[in-house]
């Protein structure tokens, strides 16, 4: 029987230790849950702050999250990627007190582009709103 390679990609470790101390991601108390090579899982707790005048869930929060997954999932795989590209449909609102849970996936990862795509859903697992992203590498 083979043995099973255990080592974290770069990528992923160099992102995990990012997370720890990313600025944004601290602002909007967003938590990264898991990473894998062209997968993350993100939580973020809806705050009263972050209602708008309906008394829901602002828009840019959900996008947030769902940004977050996306860019841990893309940049797991590939560093370092920026978007070009962001669609979201919102599906049902979040209200105060609710987790949401982005799952970001890679579908393509090119030297060009890669595309991902995310889904928002709340504690109980009702789908709160998808999306879709594209990236392109960039140099430092």
């Amino acid at each position: 029987m083979p043995e099973q390679d255990n080592t974290i990609p770069d990528n992923v470790e160099e992102l995990m230790s990012a997370a720890r101390n990313e600025p944004i991601a601290a602002f909007l108390n967003m938590q990264l849950l898991e990473l894998q090579p062209g997968y993350s899982k993100v939580m973020l707790k809806v705050l009263p702050e972050h209602q708008n005048f309906n008394g829901l869930t602002f828009g840019g929060i959900t996008m947030a999250v769902a940004d977050q997954a996306f860019g841990y999932a893309v940049n797991s795989v590939r560093r370092p990627n920026v978007a070009s590209q962001f669609n979201i449909h919102f599906i049902a609102p979040a209200k105060a007190g609710d987790e949401l849970i982005a799952e970001g996936r890679v579908v393509r990862s090119g030297r060009r582009v890669s595309i991902a795509e995310m889904t928002v859903t709340n504690q109980e697992g009702k789908l709160i709103a998808k999306a879709t992203g594209t990236t392109i590498p960039i140099s430092q």
